[in-house]
């Protein structure tokens, strides 16, 4: 194995790891960080999806030498593996109907050796892509964007409209960080109103809605929400001003609580670049698979009113909400939100290093730090 291999491999099952551990946190029915299990039932497909690419990405190095990461910003691979990854499902079936099936590949490798006594590289390297193209065709991957769905319907009782939980995600190419959009939105489209509300203000039980449907459940809207939400949600852009966008640009629609999930920096010891303390103290891990530490953030936006729209002979204006900015917290009045969350997960070892080194006070100030340990989480450290 080269070294360059060796990297590779350090670096996959590190974030292979880190994955585990936060989808076990997410799961977890004490997480301090969820209180509803929707959000982290949402937030686990994601990372669900996640993890099958980074599944999928490791045995493209089957065949593909290349593989890069943004060593020096997120720890995450760059946006260009997203996009040929997402391309390679699309031409899967093409691409498999010119490769014999695993099969014929495996008599033809010990056929090979027989005859020649080498390994048979070439042979190996089409079986690998076989292998990897069926995964990619077969699993849900984190693509450069996944469309929007919504997995919970309510009805408001103190407007009377009906309130969807959307969720939505996106790998944004500049920071290369996956992002987790979740939106609550009331619907005060006349259609929706009446085949989604009953006359006392409840939701009509009549009404089967299969839940999670795909896209907005307001047929009349969803492909425009589509469309909006892959252009409103890159990183550089406050949930607040999504959200704004979102009120300006549908008349019947009214964002109430917009939710960003930002997964990283992630750091691994020997691979990224991006903190030299954090760096430095990772490296002298005595294990390699724990020497590793993955950060997210979680953002929000709520409106604290909704002003009434106006129709008049002339003139009217339709009904716009006001969103609250925490400005008594600097940070909060920076990232353009109501409140955030900073987090940690981090192996125990790793902490312990950390900590013997007098870096976790540093390290860990302003965040929520979760030690993974044993195959469980630990909190409120």
């Amino acid at each position: 194995m080269t070294p360059q291999n060796d990297a590779a491999a350090l670096y996959f099952s590190a974030i292979s790891a880190a994955l585990r551990g936060l989808e076990i946190f997410m799961r977890d029915d004490r997480s301090p960080l969820y209180r509803h299990g929707i959000v982290a039932k949402v937030a686990a497909e994601y990372i669900g999806r996640l993890e099958t690419s980074f599944n999928c990405w490791k045995n493209r190095l089957g065949f593909v030498e290349s593989f890069r990461i943004s060593r020096a910003e997120s720890g995450f691979p760059v946006f260009q593996n997203v996009l040929e990854l997402e391309n390679d499902r699309r031409q899967a079936d093409q691409r498999l109907a010119t490769i014999p099936s695993a099969d014929e590949l495996r008599a033809e490798m010990a056929d090979f050796i027989l005859r020649h006594k080498e390994f048979p590289a070439a042979l190996q390297k089409s079986m690998a892509e076989r292998l990897y193209l069926e995964a990619v065709k077969g699993g849900d991957i984190f693509g450069p964007f996944s469309l929007a769905k919504t997995a919970n319907v309510s009805v408001n009782p103190k407007t009377q409209r009906p309130s969807y939980l959307v969720h939505w995600a996106t790998f944004d190419g500049t920071a290369n960080l996956p992002l987790i959009y979740m939106a609550t939105i009331e619907d005060s489209s006349d259609a929706m109103l009446r085949q989604l509300v009953t006359s006392d203000g409840k939701l009509n039980g009549k009404v089967d809605i299969p839940l999670p449907v795909d896209g907005l459940l307001n047929p009349e809207l969803a492909h425009r929400f589509d469309d909006f939400t892959e252009k409103n949600s890159a990183y550089a852009l406050s949930p607040t001003t999504i959200a704004t966008n979102l009120d300006k640009d549908f008349a019947d629609l009214h964002p109430k609580h917009m939710r960003r999930m930002v997964l990283g920096p992630f750091y691994s010891a020997g691979i990224t670049e991006h903190n030299s303390i954090v760096t430095e103290v990772l490296s002298k891990v005595r294990k390699p698979e724990n020497a590793w530490l993955l950060t997210w953030t979680t953002q929000e936006v709520y409106s604290k009113a909704e002003k009434p729209g106006r129709k008049g002979l002339f003139s009217s204006e339709q009904a716009s909400e006001e969103f609250y900015i925490n400005t008594d917290d600097l940070e909060a009045a920076r990232q353009g939100v109501s409140s955030y969350e900073k987090h940690a997960l981090i192996p125990h070892e790793a902490y312990q290093a950390l900590y013997a080194a007098s870096e976790a006070q540093k390290i860990f100030l302003g965040y929520k730090v979760h030690i993974l340990s044993k195959g469980q989480v630990i909190s409120d450290v």
